[in-house]
């Protein structure tokens, strides 16, 4: 594996979970939207990661792309407020299907992911620097 390949790995994967920390921030700030432009209540998001290969002609690893984002069709969590202006018939408003807590969680794992390429980016920057000075 050349120098250039760890350093996009790392980048990769920085672009991936920065994606997957908006997308989290996204669902929390919208966990309270009871109506959408598709109508409706928010539903929550989720990143889904895929490995990103090189060429046919360099097999290996380049690193993790976002391979697209989902929409989570679990139900939507019914509460009775009569005097909500979304309020059905019967007083129920349909909320989001989003967890704060459960957001929260997925932050600090996606936070720690960061931390970590960006750890695997500096060793690998500092190794590279020391085989320079090596080389001299």
């Amino acid at each position: 594996m050349e120098s250039n390949d760890i350093f996009s790995v790392s980048a990769s994967a920085l672009a991936a979970q920065r994606q997957r920390m908006n997308t989290i921030a996204s669902n929390m700030a919208n966990s309270q939207s009871t109506r959408t432009a598709e109508g409706g209540p928010y539903r929550r998001q989720d990143v889904v990661f895929a490995t990103q290969l090189q060429e046919a002609s360099q097999p290996g690893l380049q690193g993790v792309k976002v391979s697209g984002i989902v929409r989570d069709e679990s139900p939507f969590k019914m509460i009775y407020d009569p005097g909500h202006p979304d309020a059905d018939a019967d007083g129920f408003v349909a909320m989001p299907n989003v967890n704060i807590i459960e957001e929260m969680v997925n932050m600090m794992m996606a936070s720690r992911a960061y931390e970590a390429s960006v750890n695997t980016f500096t060793m690998s920057k500092n190794m590279f620097m020391k085989t320079l000075e090596l080389a001299r």
